[in-house]
């Protein structure tokens, strides 16, 4: 399942890699193996080709750039045989974890988790952007699946070495906290060890200087 699907591939303004399915058996295989960090667009309320874009490590979907929104819903306006015939249409877009695919729906139809994670864009054709992206365009056959376990694999590496990172880091705040501590207490030592040696007296003189005024003060 998602071996050897035909898919088109797409950059956009921005650097952001967009994967579009050849027709809804192809979108069967994309809705399957989407990664986390895919946005999903389709023409609202009318059949269109799925149009995916990746986006950049640790960015949200909610801050991707107009440009790149803009060139993702006009790929996905040409590629509808009705939307492509409007003057305007209305796009919608959302994560690719938003998605619900459930046994009763047919190839290429789709639901969603949450309806609060859609948003949408009204576009009217723009042939300077769809020509532009049409020399981006590439057609490869990927194997989807062990791209997105080499994905996962990926994520679950750097998870463990951010834990491992966060691990010394507190490692080593606390061996200087210990250290310091430690130097406060030999330094607490020796000051006591040298006014010790000078006569009781004079301890109460090293809290600080007002202190030693103030009892001074006392006994005039």
């Amino acid at each position: 399942h998602g071996h050897g699907t035909m898919v088109f591939y797409f950059t956009t303004r921005g650097g952001y890699m967009v994967y579009m399915g050849k027709d809804k058996f192809e979108n069967e295989a994309l809705i399957a193996n989407g990664w986390d960090e895919d946005v999903w667009f389709h023409v609202d309320d009318m059949s269109s080709a799925h149009v995916y874009l990746r986006c950049k490590e640790g960015e949200s979907w909610e801050d991707l750039p107009n440009d790149a929104l803009m060139d993702c819903c006009q790929l996905v306006k040409a590629n509808s045989i009705k939307g492509c015939k409007k003057a305007s249409v209305k796009i919608v877009y959302t994560p690719w974890s938003n998605l619900r695919k459930t046994a009763d729906m047919a190839a290429g139809q789709i639901g969603f988790t949450s309806e609060k994670l859609r948003r949408y864009m009204e576009v009217s054709r723009d042939k300077e952007i769809l020509k532009r992206l049409g020399k981006t365009k590439e057609e490869r056959f990927p194997d989807l699946e062990a791209e997105r376990r080499a994905r996962d694999t990926d994520e679950v590496r750097r998870r463990k070495a951010k834990t491992r990172e966060l691990r010394k880091e507190a490692e080593r705040k606390e061996a200087e906290r210990r250290k310091r501590a430690e130097e406060r207490s030999y330094d607490r030592l020796f000051e006591g060890a040298a006014a010790g040696g000078a006569g009781g007296e004079e301890i109460e003189a090293t809290e600080d200087d007002t202190a030693a005024l103030d009892y001074e003060d006392d006994f005039m």
